[in-house]
């Protein structure tokens, strides 16, 4: 919960230049599977879809103000992006601009922020056109 509170606060930080989206796609640490010790949440494994989108609810209320979407029980999103558990990407224009590395340890918010930081400062920084008549 507390990366998606740093992520919920990067996309309110760069909402100005950014859409934002969450997607929640399978659980890490099923309650019923491999249980991590720090758990904040018993969520056992998604048998259907309405299991699924029941923990999605959690995710919503831990950032409310981002848009979510939830994975289909296939892990179609997951697999495409290579999720498992928790990735952060960029697409601009149907291109991956950003991928950062598999979570948890791949997971950070700093190197999506100097991203964002850099794509900003070029969209404030002037052009200049030279034109020889």
């Amino acid at each position: 919960m507390a990366r998606l509170r740093s992520f919920q606060r990067l996309a309110a930080h760069f909402v100005d230049i950014a859409d934002f989206l969450l997607v929640y796609i399978e659980e890490a640490h099923p309650s019923d599977g491999w249980v991590s010790s720090d758990a904040a949440y018993n969520i056992p494994k998604h048998q259907c879809l309405q299991d699924r989108l029941r923990a999605a609810q959690l995710m919503r209320e831990g950032a409310p103000d981002c848009p979510l979407a939830v994975d289909t029980m296939d892990n179609a999103s997951s697999a495409a992006y290579g999720a498992y558990f928790e990735r952060l990407y960029i697409i601009q224009e149907e291109k991956v601009m950003y991928q950062g590395g598999r979570g948890p340890e791949g997971y950070k918010i700093s190197e999506l922020r100097s991203w964002l930081d850099q794509y900003k400062s070029r969209l404030q920084s002037p052009s200049t056109v030279v034109i020889q008549v």
